[in-house]
């Protein structure tokens, strides 16, 4: 039977010690590598399995012969009583890296993760609108709640405590501000800054508590029927103000009304009668032609001579509020909403005219649904569509003339700039 080795090294033998692994006893090894660099290693085993684990370097600044003794010696009593050093080691080395994670997690609160996604991602927004959107509905309710907790103790509650205030009454900014919350928690997440499932996350969650948006919403935008629309123009033209004349515009050219009142002079040649809007201010994010009837033009030349980059500009310069147009027809006493007057056209277009389905739809910016349909159709019908807008702007000047003369353009020398 094998002498069993106790000891057999010794300081010197440590210094000059060649390549290779040197036994001192009862598990504790001397590992040299070709390097020359020195480590001990102890070895042992447990369960039926050999097993080694590093105590550090030898030598100078690292732990003497006497000192690497003393540590086998602790473990040699740990693998005795069943213990594993190896497996400790790893588990202790894990928690330590859990209480690190979970102190950087404390250290990040939910404006900090909201202010990181914003900066990465609000370059691929189409405009000021959305980003300002997005930091106005933030700043005004989930702040409050969850602005200065961290992003990784976050739960449902907090979500449902932003979210059942303004539920019902504003359903819109409700469901916008959930789906924020749901990104930037998720966000959260890819960094490393929480864990677990989304406790905004609207599918099986947070739907199985409030009711679904649709069922609060009024359904389709008002809309004046297209019979009326005659009618409503000469009434329309009898005011000066400048939302009437961007109202009219707006229903001609069968806009977004916001399109109308971002609208630069830049976007217009007059003398090719086209409106040319820029991607990033279109819904669908594709630059759209929009030909100008007659009368449109007409407005243009009159807006001409306020003097401003926009075309239809508030009273201190600068762009025209997104309420004048609403509050224009409020004082007007009529029931419906701007957005609707798209789909007044899109009736008379089907009820009225013989043009085909996809022309009145191009009129409107909207995207061809059909996929065949739409890699076959390459072009956009620019041409078909100014035919069927110019019997759109006959059609809605066809009501009673005022004072015998549907021009109304003098009646801008004066420029009412309140609305």
């Amino acid at each position: 039977m094998p002498k069993k080795l106790i000891n057999a090294l010794t300081p010197l033998n440590v210094k000059n010690a060649k390549p290779g692994r040197h036994a001192d006893g009862q598990g504790l090894h001397l590992l040299v590598k070709e390097s020359g660099s020195r480590s001990w290693v102890y070895r042992y085993m447990i369960r039926g399995t050999s097993r080694d684990v590093g105590l550090g370097a030898a030598g100078p600044g690292g732990l003497s012969l006497a000192d690497a003794r003393d540590v086998a010696t602790a473990l040699r009593l740990k693998v005795k009583a069943g213990i594993d050093p190896l497996a400790e080691r790893q588990e202790a080395e894990a928690a330590a890296i859990a209480r690190a994670q979970a102190a950087k997690a404390a250290s990040v609160t939910f404006r900090t993760a909201a202010d990181t996604y914003i900066a990465a991602n609000e370059g691929n927004w189409r405009n000021d609108k959305h980003r300002q959107q997005w930091k106005n509905t933030l700043s005004t309710y989930a702040y409050p709640i969850i602005g200065d907790l961290a992003v990784a103790d976050i739960t449902t509650g907090h979500v449902l405590q932003i979210l059942e205030p303004i539920w019902k009454e504003k359903a819109e900014t409700a469901s916008r501000l959930r789906g924020r919350i749901e990104t930037i928690l998720d966000a959260a997440k890819a960094r490393g800054h929480r864990d677990g499932e989304n406790p905004a996350r609207w599918r099986g969650h947070i739907a199985q508590i409030l009711p679904p948006r649709a069922k609060l919403t009024r359904g389709h935008h008002k809309a004046l029927p297209y019979e009326a629309l005659p009618g409503f123009i000469t009434r329309l033209r009898m005011r000066e103000a400048v939302a009437a004349k961007a109202l009219e515009f707006t229903i001609l050219t069968g806009a977004r009304s916001g399109e109308v009142i971002g609208a630069l002079w830049e976007e217009i040649d007059l003398d090719k009668a086209i409106w040319t809007v820029p991607a990033e201010r279109m819904k669908a994010g594709k630059e759209h032609r929009v030909p100008l009837s007659p009368r449109a033009v007409q407005i243009l030349e009159a807006t001409s001579q306020f003097g401003s980059k926009w075309l239809f500009p508030a009273t201190r310069g600068g762009k025209m509020s997104s309420m004048a147009m609403t509050m224009l027809l409020r004082r007007m006493d009529v029931a419906v909403t701007v957005h609707g007057f798209r789909s007044a056209f899109r009736d008379w277009a089907a009820e009225c005219t013989s043009y085909a389905h996809e022309v009145a739809e191009m009129a409107l910016a909207h995207t061809i649904e059909n996929k065949v349909e739409r890699a076959y159709r390459r072009g956009d019908l620019f041409e078909k569509r100014r035919l069927l807008m110019d019997e759109w702007a006959t059609y809605c000047s066809s009501g009673r003339e005022i004072d015998g003369n549907e021009d109304q353009s003098e009646g801008l020398s004066r420029p009412d700039l309140s609305l």
